[in-house]
């Protein structure tokens, strides 16, 4: 997938705002060869990102909805290995904002995040203005660069791409009342278990429209996936590849 300047992986700054958080990979987290599962890397990501928020006094201001999430993975974590996870601005736009996270465990893993968050005012539910507070908190990590355009950009799925079923169940739902972010990535990890275990993974996720529990389709066609609803709506795309890119 071709990158925008926006997408750069910047490092963690010296200067400015860098929260840290720290998890570790359970049972329920890993697949059967101890690989932590990449809607746990997503949980992970959402959950530090709301702890940055609310320690920052910033949970009530408005809320977010993640448009698009990279995971450069270079090396999995894996089962009961204590990671930290750093995270900070990288970015600001008019009514968005990018979030990176890096995470590094204790036995070597390495995974580093870029997602792109859209703030909402908490009335209307539309896309709202930064106001001060957020500028003064997050301004100086995001050092003056811009985030990366929000429009959506992965491709529709091709008419002779290939399908099957899926279903949203009423657990993966969460307080928003649709689909949490981070089941969506089971659909990859559902193709992930039909062949051999990555070593390391870039895919990027795209999400369009919120899904409610209930039946839905998944179209595949090389490295690209699309779930849709049971009428067809794109509600996500994910591009995943097998090698951890720059």
């Amino acid at each position: 997938m071709s990158r925008e300047p926006g997408d750069v992986l910047v490092a963690v700054p010296e200067r400015g705002r860098v929260f840290t958080g720290s998890a570790r990979g359970r049972l329920g987290d890993v697949t059967p060869a101890g690989r932590v599962r990449m809607d746990t890397l997503a949980r992970w990501l959402q959950d530090v990102a709301y702890d940055d928020v609310a320690h920052a006094g910033l949970a009530e201001a408005g809320s977010w909805v993640v448009r698009r999430t990279r995971l450069l993975v270079r090396r999995f974590p894996r089962f009961d290995e204590p990671v930290t996870l750093h995270t900070f601005c990288s970015g600001i736009g008019p009514r968005w904002a990018q979030r990176r996270t890096s995470l590094r465990g204790e036995g070597g893993a390495e995974v580093e995040a870029d997602a792109l968050w859209i703030f909402l005012d908490w009335e209307t539910l539309l896309p709202a203005r930064f106001d001060d507070r957020f500028l003064d908190v997050y301004g100086e990590a995001a050092a003056g660069r811009r985030a990366a355009r929000a429009r959506a950009r992965h491709p529709s799925p091709p008419d002779g791409a290939r399908r099957f079923d899926w279903r949203f169940r009423a657990s993966d739902t969460d307080l928003a009342d649709h689909v949490n972010n981070a089941a969506y990535w089971e659909v990859l990890e559902e193709r992930l278990a039909l062949g051999d275990e990555p070593a390391e993974l870039d895919a990027e996720i795209e999400y369009r429209d919120p899904a409610q529990p209930g039946p839905a389709r998944v179209a595949h066609d090389g490295d690209m996936l699309w779930i849709t609803n049971s009428d067809g709506v794109i509600l996500a795309s994910i591009a995943a590849g097998g090698t951890a890119a720059a």
